[in-house]
């Protein structure tokens, strides 16, 4: 059992999906890729829902084959229920083609690692990484957990990408993470049902045995408490509760899990969809501190991606997005800068700027924050402008149907793109009721 190397040129820590992309592009471009994962793939992950933007990261690090291979649900959109309206959106309305997905985040990221592994990174799963000490060769301390008692040494490379997710490791050592100053602040928790019945594309609910043969939709609710997602899954389905903080105080393990099921038992919709459902015993997992910002992503030879960046109420699905984005954009910058390192700190500030817009856009569009918590309004101004139009419209779209068009709104009207909103209502389709 060998451990890690004692050199490489990029080391990454963390290996969910903007790990495992990063060293996927950066490794593909011929360059010393190490990659150290913490936990063993395939790890526990919550369900998730994938809109079809994140198509055109997976054709560029080449992991497409073996996503579409693996036969994930393809979803026909989205219905919510928001203070008593029912709202519709499907992407094909939107002019994309390809699905958008329900996946097993655990076998989703597994997928994504093997892929980065057959580019020609190395992979180190069960090896923590213990601390960090920036400079023009970064050092990283790690423990290997596979040994008993565990291995440890030191790994030094030219670049760090850290893709360590909620833990933030090198922003919360550098002293770089901040929690947000909002009333919005949520934690979240999840667990997973059993034959749970869905809803289809028309708002008619369908048994779970039509899942093979009837795309569902995402079906997020509001209730007194804050928002509820349902995402069928080819085996289960995810359902969550993201709360204001103040509600579950002091609520842990089994006082948890009392509150989580009798929400889902007592919440409109949801609990018809669960009436035939059995809940999976030990499956509910939650996430505190929910959203927080890094006052410096990326310099020099440090990079700082996906969830270790930044993150924000999960509302529009950008997470997944995130990661993907930013694993492209830190991939390119380290390219560059090892092949002219006289213009690394230009291609770090460039990137900083590009990571700084996505999460200040998605701060401002989910919560409406334009100028605290990292939001740079004059960057989410300049994002939206670079924006294709038919994703424009389903932001736009997204936003109208969990009642936070005022947020876009803003946001249009100050980047002079006051014409988006005109076919709104056929894009976003009003319900009469939900059939089931």
């Amino acid at each position: 059992m060998s451990g890690p190397p004692r050199h490489c040129d990029i080391a990454v820590i963390g290996a969910g999906p903007a790990g495992s992309s990063a060293a996927a592009l950066l490794a593909r471009d011929g360059f010393d890729v190490v990659v150290l994962e913490r936990a063993r793939h395939p790890r526990p992950m919550v369900g998730e829902s994938l809109i079809p933007h994140f198509w055109k990261y997976t054709d560029l690090t080449g992991a497409t084959p073996a996503i579409e291979a693996e036969g994930f649900v393809a979803k026909a959109g989205g219905i919510t229920v928001w203070e008593g309206e029912i709202h519709r959106i499907r992407f094909a309305d939107f002019g994309f083609e390809r699905p958008a997905l329900h996946v097993e985040r655990d076998v989703f990221d597994h997928l994504l690692l093997r892929h980065a592994e057959r580019c020609g990174a190395r992979v180190f799963e069960q090896v923590t990484v213990t601390d960090v000490a920036p400079g023009e060769e970064i050092r990283l301390r790690w423990a290997d957990r596979r040994a008993n008692p565990p291995a440890q040494g030191f790994l030094r490379c030219r670049y760090l990408v850290d893709a360590s997710g909620a833990s933030s490791l090198v922003a919360r050592r550098l002293g770089r993470r901040h929690l947000a100053r909002s009333p919005h602040q949520f934690l979240s928790f999840w667990g997973y049902f059993e034959n749970s019945r869905f809803i289809d594309g028309e708002g008619r609910a369908r048994d779970f045995e039509e899942l093979k043969a009837v795309r569902p939709v995402t079906f997020v609710c509001a209730y007194e408490d804050g928002w509820i997602w349902h995402i069928p899954l080819r085996r289960s389905t995810s359902v969550g509760l993201v709360i204001y903080r103040d509600r579950v105080r002091g609520l842990e393990g089994a006082a948890r899990q009392r509150y989580f099921l009798e929400t889902c038992a007592r919440a409109p919709y949801l609990r018809e969809l669960l009436a035939p459902a059995r809940f999976v015993e030990g499956s509910l997992s939650g996430r505190p501190d929910f959203s927080y910002h890094v006052a410096q992503v990326a310099e020099d030879n440090l990079y700082c991606i996906g969830d270790a960046g930044g993150f924000v109420d999960p509302i529009f699905s950008h997470g997944v997005l995130n990661a993907f984005y930013g694993a492209l954009l830190a991939a390119l910058a380290i390219r560059e800068s090892l092949r002219d390192p006289a213009r690394r700190q230009r291609h770090a500030q460039l990137c900083a700027h590009r990571l700084h817009q996505f999460y200040s856009f998605s701060r401002a569009l989910a919560l409406g924050d334009v100028g605290g918590n990292g939001v740079d309004f004059e960057l989410v101004k300049r994002f939206m402008r670079s924006v294709p139009q038919r994703e424009l419209e389903l932001m736009l779209a997204v936003s109208h149907i969990t009642h936070r068009t005022r947020h876009f709104r803003r946001l249009i009207e100050a980047s002079g793109l006051t014409a988006l909103g005109g076919r709104l209502e056929d894009k976003a389709r009003l319900l009469p009721r939900l059939w089931i």
